[in-house]
């Protein structure tokens, strides 16, 4: 760890692995007709997408997703380049993978990736995310919001929180992470942009003391 990176205390740490397993939704991964590789500063998300693919559990794999704060220094060129580059190596084929470059959030990435899907000729009625392990349920509601004639299921990597924590290195970005993505929850419906989750209070609770401690940086001005 940096010195940079804030270390976090045990408190801290058990508010974060609550609203880590709210995030997640548990779903069983099933043969879908596409799936959607969801850009982000994970490289895991793409490592997991391609073991999906060589496990047959779809044909196509769209990349999606350009930059963002914490993912131009890691990957300049772009998130999906980046993510389509990794898959390749791990043995996905070209022609099974579409790139999706241009996608700024998360409307964006099912937006311009069921354009990709058109494009290419592919209208499917099943559709695997595949994202970091706390960013299901946003993916999911914002999804279904979207693109609600189609039955989506989401994917991740199976690590545990400390294990999640130890593969990026950097414990506040990860908090902080958590608790931007539980705010979008909780916003994004009254906005149109997802449909509605219940959050449960100890959630909330936990949610609101850490703001408190001061991981925010992830939050959106409302």
């Amino acid at each position: 760890m940096s010195d940079d990176q804030q270390a976090i205390t045990e408190d801290q740490w058990h508010q974060a692995a609550r609203i880590w397993d709210y995030h997640q939704l548990h779903h069983q991964p099933r043969p879908a007709d596409a799936a959607i590789g969801l850009g982000s500063h994970d490289l895991g998300v793409a490592t997991h997408a391609a073991g999906l693919y060589r496990a047959g559990l779809f044909p196509t794999l769209v990349f999606t997703g350009g930059n963002s704060p914490t993912t131009v220094d890691v990957f300049p060129r772009g998130e999906a380049v980046h993510f389509r580059e990794h898959a390749i190596e791990l043995g996905v084929p070209t022609e099974a993978i579409l790139l999706e470059p241009n996608a700024g959030n998360t409307g964006q990435n099912i937006t311009l990736s069921r354009e990709a899907l058109a494009a290419a000729g592919i209208t499917p009625t099943t559709v695997l995310l595949v994202c970091k392990p706390y960013m299901e349920r946003r993916s999911y509601a914002t999804a279904r919001r979207l693109w609600p004639d189609v039955e989506f299921l989401c994917a991740s990597e199976p690590l545990e929180f400390d294990d999640y924590l130890k593969s990026i290195g950097d414990e506040k970005l990860v908090l902080d992470m958590l608790v931007g993505d539980l705010q979008r929850i909780i916003e994004y419906p009254k906005l149109g942009f997802a449909v509605d989750q219940e959050v449960p209070a100890d959630v909330r609770d936990a949610y609101e003391s850490l703001v408190q401690d001061g991981f925010t940086s992830r939050l959106i001005t409302m």
